[in-house]
């Protein structure tokens, strides 16, 4: 079997619901980083085998195969192909291990695993209400339904559930949350986030020109008094929209070679993929699935917790992160050190690689050589790939 090596890899900066991004179209804005990995690579776009590019909703305009309109959108030439994937909240994570597979297999020597996702222009259920309201049903089966009787499937109720589970109270949530925005500020302070994410153009509320460079979320004045007050997603319950990923605009690119396309592209190698794990779990509780992934992928590798010198563990919400934390024994001073999705925000189909895009360059500000990364998905799921910076 042959190796994966990643040679590229390009994000946004998030940007807010109805924030700097919103005039944005997903295809136009995909074009963007899938041009950028390209000119990171010095590649010849020609060689690219094929784009494989995540979105969760598939709808409006991220219908109709997302990956092909944004490679018509982009300077590819129109001979290569794309296609388009969704694991739900892992699926630019999974669109890597797609592309991975391919060129470790032979059959592609250049791929571009990327993803999407416009969350103020297509928002989250887009492809699902609608659907239901003019009488298309819901894509949950009679059989699966009789399997999980009287069962709403609900990732706010599985967080919840996963921090009652744990034993997670919500003052630890809290810390942690305000924890992600202090670690995004000073990564922005040290100018961390400077060489992956491209800037993109923008026109502002008084009709200004405009770089969208920064992650449109982070909080500079965030307190753990402000968080601690924000009202609980429910009753009972021990989340908040502060203890949350924030609704986000934003795609992200990743170029990944096997040895033929080394030398074809002519390209340095920045990471060899190591691994690649993904595994199924209770899909009502929801976003546990990285815990037993995470120890999946380290016995397979043979490796342990403390090989691994950065995690990138995504904050779909506080719960999840945290009780990973506690079951794996990870350094929580090697976790999402950067900041997570609570600051910076989770533009759901893009947020795989742009994980992978933010590991890769945190791998290099800090000197360190494992990485690992994990995400929780809708159904229960969750990739985790291991990789080693070169």
């Amino acid at each position: 079997m042959g190796e994966a090596y990643i040679v590229a890899a390009s994000r946004t900066a998030g940007g807010r619901r109805n924030g700097r991004l919103k005039d944005w179209h997903a295809a136009d804005l995909a074009g963007k980083v899938l041009d950028d990995v390209i000119a990171r690579a010095k590649a010849d776009p020609a060689l690219v085998d094929d784009v494989i590019m995540g979105c969760v909703s598939q709808a409006g305009e991220q219908s109709t195969n997302i990956a092909r309109n944004a490679i018509l959108c982009s300077s590819l030439p129109e001979s290569v192909p794309g296609t388009s994937v969704d694991r739900q909240c892992g699926s630019s994570q999974q669109a890597l291990h797609f592309a991975a597979q391919a060129v470790m297999s032979g059959a592609m020597d250049c791929v571009i695993a990327a993803g999407v996702e416009m969350m103020t222009r297509v928002p989250m259920g887009a492809a699902v209400r609608p659907a239901y309201e003019a009488g298309f049903g819901m894509p949950y089966g009679k059989a699966m339904q009789a399997r999980y009787p009287n069962v709403m499937f609900s990732q706010f109720a599985g967080a919840e559930m996963v921090a009652k589970k744990y034993g997670l109270e919500k003052a630890a949530l809290d810390a942690y949350g305000l924890e992600s925005h202090k670690r995004a500020i000073k990564a922005v302070e040290n100018g961390w986030f400077k060489n992956e994410i491209l800037p993109i153009p923008v026109t502002l509320e008084d009709g200004t020109e405009a770089l969208h460079e920064v992650d449109e979320g982070i909080r500079f004045d965030a307190s753990l008094e402000a968080i601690s007050s924000v009202k609980l997603l429910a009753e009972d319950g021990r989340l908040t929209a502060a203890t949350s990923s924030q609704i986000c605009d934003g795609a992200s690119a990743v170029m990944v070679v096997n040895e033929a396309g080394l030398k074809a592209l002519g390209a340095t190698p920045l990471a060899r993929i190591h691994h690649m794990t993904v595994v199924g779990g209770d899909p009502v509780i929801m976003l546990e699935a990285p815990i037993p992934g995470t120890k999946k992928a380290l016995e397979k590798t043979g490796m342990s917790i403390n090989d691994i010198d950065l995690f990138e563990v995504n904050e779909a919400f506080a719960s999840v992160p945290v009780a990973w934390l506690q079951e794996t024994g990870a350094d929580p001073a090697r976790l999402n050190v950067h900041g997570g999705a609570i600051a910076l925000g989770h533009p759901l189909g893009a947020s795989g690689t742009k994980l992978m895009t933010t590991l890769l360059s945190a791998l290099q500000t800090h000197d360190k050589r494992w990485g690992l990364q994990t995400m929780c998905e809708g159904g229960g799921l969750a990739n985790v790939t291991i990789i080693e910076r070169l």
